[in-house]
């Protein structure tokens, strides 16, 4: 029997005061857009590992997971096929902003002046805003 099955990634969202930390994507999809900090979960590993891992790696910040914000599995969520991410609100524990792995451009945004973004990562920050209010 064969069968296919959803991939699975994280997207951390770190807010500071009225600011959030957005990546801008090196490769396709959305290349060149701006992005919740995430990616592709390792097998062996969890969700939390992966998404304080994954965040790291693209902002150079280290954090820790506040919360779970939601499960975010809409098929059509991501071009490249069928993926359900897992999105936790982070807090920072140190580390210097810096660009890395998949990124090309790493800063704080005004909640209130967002660019344009990838994936549903509108709807995801429009979510963790009502959370954190």
């Amino acid at each position: 029997m064969s069968f296919q099955v959803p991939k699975l990634t994280v997207d951390g969202v770190l807010f500071e005061k009225n600011q959030i930390v957005l990546v801008k994507r090196k490769h396709e999809p959305f290349q060149g857009k701006w992005a919740l900090p995430g990616g592709f979960v390792e097998y062996g590993e969890t969700t939390v590992d992966a998404v304080v891992r994954e965040v790291f790696e693209e902002t150079g910040l280290n954090s820790t997971v506040k919360d779970l914000l939601g499960v975010y599995s809409d098929p059509k969520r991501d071009p490249r096929g069928h993926t359900v991410t897992v999105v936790y609100l982070l807090k920072r524990q140190r580390g210097e902003l810096r660009s890395g792995d998949d990124a090309v451009d790493v800063r704080f945004f005004n909640v209130d002046e967002l660019p344009e973004l990838s994936f549903d990562h509108e709807k995801i920050i429009d979510d963790a805003r009502r959370k954190k209010s």
